[in-house]
């Protein structure tokens, strides 16, 4: 190879490489927007809805509270299982709509605990949140070998308090919100780094924007959940 052609080969391979990052940023940067404007919403209809007492009536003071704590798993699977075969309008709208019914599911929160303790764990989360999804976008290492055991954990979490629910056991829930911080703290590193990988294999417009979706809904979960889990922790009650 000449030492022109060298030149012009490295010219371009800089060039590409400042596309691809350019593209990564705007990508991640739609991701984040995405997961940030899903917990607004989830927050303002949980506040609004703990605010009213009509609504907590309606909620928790009938057999509609299953329906409620149940529906955001079912749109959680219908997205995952879904998302290829849907447009991506339709993929937005399920995303706000998950958003919203989380938010009813919620409310309970502003009951439980005092605003004060709700707004600093929200912080703290932020805070943690933020350093991990960080690492995750940076750092050099491959964290695949972390999905494994994160997922061991989260399986072994579910159980538990799947068993809880019947136990009642304080000190089984304390376990459970440890080790669930543990957990999402791991798998908010480990997804942002999944997330990023995705984007060079979206071979479309659409496809980019429906992997923005889902990207924003696996954050999105990453932050709710170590949220709770700290919040069990920190947390002052009523």
């Amino acid at each position: 190879m000449s030492h022109d052609a060298g030149d012009r080969y490295s010219s371009v391979a800089t060039r590409t490489a400042a596309v691809v990052d350019a593209g990564l940023r705007q990508y991640m940067l739609r991701v984040y927007n995405y997961m940030a404007s899903g917990l607004a919403l989830t927050g303002i209809v949980a506040w609004l809805t703990a605010s009213s007492p009509a609504m907590i009536q309606a909620i928790y003071g009938t057999p509609l509270m299953w329906l409620v704590m149940l529906a955001p798993l079912g749109f959680v699977l219908f997205l995952s299982f879904r998302i290829n075969k849907m447009s991506f309008a339709a993929a937005q709208a399920t995303f706000w709509a998950y958003a919203a019914v989380m938010g009813l599911s919620m409310a309970w929160i502003f009951l439980a605990f005092t605003g004060a303790s709700v707004a600093r764990v929200f912080f703290i989360t932020g805070g943690t949140f933020a350093a991990m999804s960080l690492y995750g976008y940076t750092t050099k290492r491959d964290l695949t070998a972390w999905g494994s055991f994160l997922f061991m954990g989260l399986i072994g979490i579910i159980i538990a308090a799947v068993a809880n629910f019947f136990l009642a056991s304080t000190a089984l829930q304390f376990a459970i919100s440890v080790i669930g911080v543990i957990v999402f703290t791991g798998l908010t590193a480990y997804d942002t780094q999944s997330i990023k990988e995705l984007y060079l294999e979206a071979d479309s417009q659409e496809i980019a924007g429906k992997k923005t979706i889902m990207g924003a809904l696996r954050l999105y979960l990453d932050f709710i959940n170590l949220f709770v889990m700290l919040l069990q922790l920190l947390g002052q009650r009523r």
